[in-house]
Formats: structure tokens, sequence, C-alpha cells
């Protein structure tokens, strides 16, 4: 017999596998020859059961896996859908605007002789501002007057010698043709002292230019010019004159809402509230004008209004709050405004129904504070309002009392003990 020489690492290695795959296969034949022991851990019979009877075990645990855990229910506070009247409000920042504001400019280039105004004086329209150097025009004004009594002069003595024309024609010494030169004589001397006149009254009218009168009622700005100064015609800005009282707010409205507006304002304007910040008071106005343009990148449209004034509170280029209530919804359906979840679908809210929540998509009518007029819920009905978080379509829900204390999951203390039985075998 001859004796076989393993010279070969690799085979030395293949056979050792093969050694432990026959130990290992030995070992599972011999633990599945061992009986398994009880679900309740008591002796269990040593006898082999028969070869075809099945567990009871393995074929309760598919059935129980099949149907899965039952959700707990959430716990939930629910409010009613109720019907009332509800105002539509607008609420908008504004900014406090006058309503005519002028800048005040010399028409003629002189210097200022005085200066009858001081900054942030109340002016009435037609009260003194500015007196300018007139000397000018004084001496222009004398001028124009002897020029005047010359012509008229002249015309005097035209007008005579035409009534000797028509006298010596009367007596056949003249011809008619010398009558008819007088009288043109008459007539040009006529329109030459109409000239004068004419150039009399603008020299007039230049010398009212020295004397700046208000051209409004309102606050004066800041004075800019003082005794000395030269200013130049309609140049020059003397000083601004604002009119307070009364004063606009200029303020936006959206697109949605210019029909409301439109017909407000032919009702004679929708009343319109403003209020200062910092407890500055509140204001009540008129809405006067909606602009015929809607802003493009906005989609807003201009709108003012007007307020009355007389204490000076509000005051141009100032921040104010707008209210205005431009109609009124009749009988609406209203839930609040907590109640509304808003999804990449639109805007919904779960109803309760059976026990269970219910997911109805609603339509924002009007909103105002903290409630809102929808469409798509029945008068009554019963919404989710706290827990809505940790509730989905179809979820079992349990209603608790609002002054009940949340856990950290949101949900109410009360919910634990129905969590706990559903938990238990």
């Amino acid at each position: 017999m001859k004796t076989l020489t393993l010279r070969s690492p690799l085979i030395l290695i293949r056979i050792s596998a093969l050694g432990l795959a026959l130990v290992w296969a030995l070992g599972a034949c011999t633990k599945s020859a061992e009986p398994a022991p009880a679900a309740n851990g008591a002796n269990a019979p040593t006898a082999a059961a028969p070869a075809g009877a099945a567990p009871a075990s393995a074929a309760s645990a598919p059935a129980s896996a099949a149907s899965g855990p039952a959700l707990p229910p959430v716990s939930i506070t629910t409010a009613k859908v109720e019907q009332k009247d509800m105002a539509v409000r607008l609420r908008s920042v504004g900014t406090v605007s006058p309503i005519n504001s002028v800048d005040v400019k010399a028409q003629t280039s002189s210097i200022i002789a005085k200066v009858l105004v001081r900054d942030g004086q109340f002016v009435r329209a037609g009260d003194a501002l500015f007196i300018l150097d007139a000397r000018t025009e004084e001496a222009n004004i004398a001028k124009a007057q002897a020029q005047v009594a010359k012509d008229n002069a002249a015309l005097a003595d035209a007008q005579r010698q035409l009534k000797r024309a028509q006298d010596l024609l009367a007596q056949k010494f003249i011809s008619q043709g010398q009558v008819d030169t007088a009288l043109a004589n008459v007539e040009g001397w006529l329109a030459t002292l109409n000239a004068d006149k004419a150039a009399l009254d603008a020299t007039k009218v230049a010398l009212s230019y020295s004397r700046i009168s208000a051209p409004l009622s309102g606050r004066v700005g800041v004075v800019n010019v003082s005794a000395g100064a030269a200013v130049q015609a309609n140049i020059t800005n003397l000083l601004t004159i604002t009119q307070i009282n009364p004063i606009a707010v200029t303020f936006t409205l959206p697109q949605r809402n210019i029909a409301d507006a439109l017909g407000a304002l032919k009702g004679g304007g929708a009343p319109v509230m403003a209020t200062l910040a910092d407890n500055g008071g509140t204001f009540k106005g008129k809405l006067q004008f909606v602009d015929s343009v809607v802003d493009p990148a906005s989609g807003a449209v201009k709108a003012k209004a007007y307020f009355k004034n007389d204490e000076e509170k509000l005051w141009p280029g100032a921040f104010v709050e707008i209210q205005q209530t431009l109609r009124e919804l009749k009988d609406a359906l209203v839930v609040p405004q907590a109640a509304i979840i808003y999804g990449a679908r639109g805007a919904f809210a779960y109803a309760i129904e059976d026990g269970k929540a219910v997911m109805r998509p609603v339509k924002i009518v009007q909103s105002q504070g903290t409630e809102v007029a929808v469409t798509g819920l029945a008068l009554g009905e019963s919404v989710v309002l706290d827990g809505r978080q940790n509730v989905r379509p179809g979820s079992p829900v349990v209603e608790r009392s609002k002054d009940a204390p949340k856990d950290a999951q949101g949900g109410a203390s009360a919910a634990s003990p129905a969590a706990s039985k559903a938990s238990a075998p």
C-alpha cells in the first residue's frame, strides 16, 4: 500500500474547511431533535408531535402580525361651527400725507426787504410772508403813469382838431378828406393811450410780486432766506406751506376688495380708522379716493382717506395702522382661525364623525381677528381645535376639557390610561 503525501498547502486548507462543515451539520441535526419548550415555561412532553400536526403558536403569530396594533385615540378639543354676521374689515399700514403742499418761490428777481414769517408758524391764505425790494417797479409805474398822461393830452388835442374840422366841413371851408385825417389821428392816439394803460397795469403786476403772500392756509416749514438775501424768479425756494387740517392718509387695498371699496365710495365713503403707534390715538375718517390702476408687482391699489386734524396729531410722513370696514357678511359660517390647516392642496379642517377625524376641504371667505368665515362645513359641526397636529384622516379621537393639562407630545394626560389599555395583552 502506497502512502499519499499532501505537499500542497491549498489542498490542506480545503480539507480543513470540509471538516468544519461536517461538524456544523452534525450539531444542527442534534439541536433539531430536541423537543421545543412550552410557551408558558411548563414541562413539555418528551414525545414527538405527529408529523402532520402544526404548532398552535406558529399559526397565531401570522394572524397577529397581519392585524397590527390598534391606533391609540388622539386627545383633542373641538369647536362648533357658528353662524353669525361678520364685518369685512381690512388692516394695512398707511402714511399721513398733506392734501395740499406748496413751495413758495419769488416771481421776480429781487432782494428780500422784510421777512414777515417765522419757522413753523401757522398762516392763513393771503397773509404776507415776504416783502421784496420794489423800488424799480415803483419807478416803472411812475414812468408809465406819466406816459399815460402825455398820451391822454395828445388824444384830447386830436379830438379838438377833429371837432374843428367837422365844423369847417359844415361851412364848406375844408374837404371831407381833411376831416377823415383828423378822425384817424384821434383813433391812433386812442390806441396809443390804451397801450400805455396796459403797460401801466403790467408794471403794477410786477410791483405786486414784491409782496409774497400765502397761497393757502397751513403750517410754514423752514424759512430758507433772510432779509437782504437775493432771490431768483421761480428758482429760489423761500419756504413750504403744508395743509394740516384736514389731512390725508394714503394706504393700499388688496385687489380682491376693489369692488367693495368702490361700492363704499359711491355711498359717501366708507369709514376708515387710523391709529398712531405708541398709543398716539385713533382717528376716524372717510375713504375719498381709489386709484384706477392696480400695481402689478403687489396686486394692490392705492387709496386715500381724509381726516379732520383739529388737534394736529396726524403729522405728514407719520405711519398709522389703517382699519376699514367695507361691508358685512350676513349669516356666515364662522370657525376659529386655529381650526384651519393649510396644506399643499389648500385649506382644510378636521371634522368629527362617529368618534373619528374626517378631513374637510374649506374655502376661506373672510378672516377677522381670531375667527374666519368659511364654506365647506355644516352649521353646528364640530371641528378639531387643539391637538390637530397629531390627527390624521380616520384617526380615533377623544375630546378632553379645554382646561386639561397637556403632556409633552401635545395630548392630554387623560389619554394615557386609554393608551395603556391598548398595549395590555
